[in-house]
């Protein structure tokens, strides 16, 4: 089987949906089809270090050139003729050719909070994930709760597979170098802190975890909170501004995949608060490096965890303070007890598992040729 993959949405700088789409871009060609990337233009380089697939620059740079590209270009170009699947792994496809199309849907807060979104990506991605939905021989869900948003919202939708993303568990390992992995970044590898990742936004209930702090913060004068992320939009500079405890607040900016394990593993615990998402792979590789969770009840995150993490409930200033203080307490026994379990849960979550399930999407999609 041919299939192309579309990687020219991914940023320079990889958060979850990049991430997803390089770890399935390095395994595609070990495991059967025959695979050709399709990238922006001067982008070759990059995706030639990450997977042995041979690379075509086709897509202009700028998003808008690149979206009109996509929709009305990609889908007639020679690589896409020569394919037996064209795989959309960011919500979008071709609007014109031949090629069976699968498309990942990652989440449908476009359509569920469509206030934790900016207006244009809102109106763009509605209407993309309705033509994809519709218009895609097979569609990709990342996990069951998106597979089941997608039955809710899209009636009519096309084939659904459910492949749930994995964890690199040679990186997120319970042990490494950490002294290094610090020092490489300019960081104090003593400090005591509450750990963020994640692109700064709204749905990641990011002001919410810095009210909570603000009330641990107050007992122990110790503890800090470094947030690990790039910008994304919103209000989180002024937020941190009026904090009670911004001097404890360290922004870290992105974080490196080399650094990031290192600052799982050595956090009193990592907060994901966020209201909602696909699959919260924070949670996942947190986990796979024996470090303490804290996440929202009642979300995918919770799924994805299995038991292994504190909740509290999304929104909640006093259940996520509550949750942070619990894990703070943890002794460095409970830690030791705690790690292996998290870590033989995580090891459930392979990169190979999703693949698998990603080369069942397309022999539904090239069966419908």
């Amino acid at each position: 089987m041919r299939v192309a993959l579309d990687v020219s949405a991914v940023p320079a700088q990889l958060t979850g949906a990049g991430r997803y789409v390089v770890e399935i871009a390095k395994r595609l060609p070990q495991s059967g089809p025959d695979v050709t990337l399709v990238s922006r233009r001067g982008d070759e380089e990059r995706w030639r270090d990450w997977s042995a697939a041979p690379v075509v620059g086709l897509v202009p740079t700028g998003r808008a050139a690149r979206l009109w590209y996509e929709a009305w270009r990609l889908g007639t170009s020679e690589v896409a003729r020569a394919a037996n699947v064209w795989h959309g792994p960011h919500y979008t496809m071709p609007h014109r050719g031949a090629t069976p199309s699968v498309v990942t849907i990652h989440d449908l807060t476009f359509f569920t909070h469509p206030q934790w979104h900016e207006r244009a990506k809102v109106a763009y991605f509605q209407r993309a994930i309705r033509y994809s939905a519709m218009n895609a021989a097979a569609l990709i869900a990342v996990s069951d709760v998106t597979a089941r948003l997608i039955d809710e919202l899209l009636p009519g939708h096309s084939p659904v597979v459910t492949a749930p993303h994995g964890v690199d568990l040679a990186a997120f390992s319970l042990a490494g170098d950490d002294d290094a992995a610090f020092e490489r970044a300019g960081l104090t590898s003593d400090a005591a802190y509450v750990l963020f990742v994640g692109t700064l936004e709204p749905r990641k209930g990011l002001d919410v975890l810095i009210d909570a702090f603000d009330e641990v913060a107050r007992d122990r004068p110790e503890l800090e909170l470094w947030i690990a992320g790039k910008a994304g939009w919103g209000e989180t500079p002024e937020v941190v501004r009026r904090a009670g405890s911004r001097q404890r607040i360290r922004r870290l900016g992105y974080v490196d995949q080399s650094v990031l394990p290192a600052l799982m593993r050595r956090a009193r615990c990592v907060a994901y608060p966020s209201w909602a998402e696909g699959f919260g792979l924070p949670v996942l590789e947190a986990l796979a490096c024996g470090g303490v969770v804290v996440t929202s009840a009642g979300t995918v995150m919770e799924e994805v965890a299995g038991g292994h993490a504190l909740l509290a409930e999304a929104g909640d200033v006093t259940s996520l303070a509550a949750a942070l203080a619990a894990a703070d307490d943890l002794d460095a026994a409970a830690r030791a007890a705690r790690a292996p379990g998290a870590r033989r849960h995580a090891e459930r979550y392979t990169w190979e598992a999703s693949v698998s399930r990603h080369l069942e999407a397309y022999d539904l999609a090239a069966r419908a040729r």
